[in-house]
């Protein structure tokens, strides 16, 4: 069968998610090839369930997969091993848990710990996040020991949709507590859905699970006509209270 894949021009309308190649394609969930990657046509792509996913070398890519992998904070599955690390993080003098103080950073260490196989963090996808963030729609949760960013995890947050993006960690149970974090901040936020994007044993694991694309798409359609989101500041405490059912 010849799979026919929509070829974008900068500033193209995508295509409708539901076009996206079928699960018996090469490539199931791809979208279209091509346009351009900048803070607008991430929004646009967002708001409309798509996302972008491709490697250095490789065409932009864009993707809106079926079924989606997506977690319900309220779903979050917490390990006695987890809880006893994010008790520790979150009451110890040495660590500290953030929002919004180092996106960028988070953003270059979510691809340097990926660098053995193929970083998709390139550098026009770093600027384009970055101008999603001081827009306000692009956000970062970290894990600090003093001065040291040790964990982090960043996302688009559009109305009161969540989508998770990337995290990375240099310490046991570190991007887990973050999730964590996200969870709860997600509750206090009336966020019910976290994108999550693709299924893998990790996110299944945390309490992720697949729903249909049309699902997941209604879902984003009346997600992101509800109001921004109206604080992200965060502290060790807003931790403590936010995780308190876990903890």
């Amino acid at each position: 069968m010849n799979w026919q894949i929509p070829r974008l021009e900068p500033g193209d309308d995508f295509p409708p998610a539901s076009q996206a190649l079928p699960a018996l394609s090469p490539f199931p969930g791809l979208l279209a090839v091509g346009g351009q990657l900048d803070a607008d046509t991430l929004e646009r792509a967002y708001r409309q369930g798509i996302f972008p996913w491709f490697s250095p070398g490789e065409p932009l890519l864009w993707w809106s997969t079926d079924p989606r992998m997506v977690l319900r904070p309220e779903q979050l599955h917490v390990t006695r091993s987890l809880k006893k690390s994010a008790r520790r993080f979150g009451r110890s003098a040495d660590w500290h848990l953030r929002i919004d103080t180092a996106f960028p950073r988070v953003m270059q260490q979510c691809g340097a710990q990926r660098a053995d196989t193929g970083t998709w963090i390139t550098p026009d996808m770093l600027q384009a996040y970055t101008t999603l963030h001081a827009r306000g729609l692009a956000h970062s949760f970290e894990l600090w020991e003093g001065d040291a960013l040790r964990a982090g995890l960043y996302g688009v947050c559009i109305g009161r949709m969540f989508y998770g993006e990337s995290m990375f960690t240099e310490v046991s149970d570190g991007s887990k507590t973050l999730l964590m974090a996200l969870c709860g901040f997600c509750l206090r936020q009336r966020i019910d859905l976290i994108d999550c994007q693709q299924q893998t044993d990790y996110l299944a694991q945390m309490g992720a699970a697949p729903i249909a694309r049309d699902a997941f798409l209604h879902h984003v359609a009346q997600a992101t006509r509800q109001s921004a989101v109206p604080g992200w500041q965060y502290d060790d405490s807003t931790f403590l209270t936010d995780c308190a059912r876990w903890l």
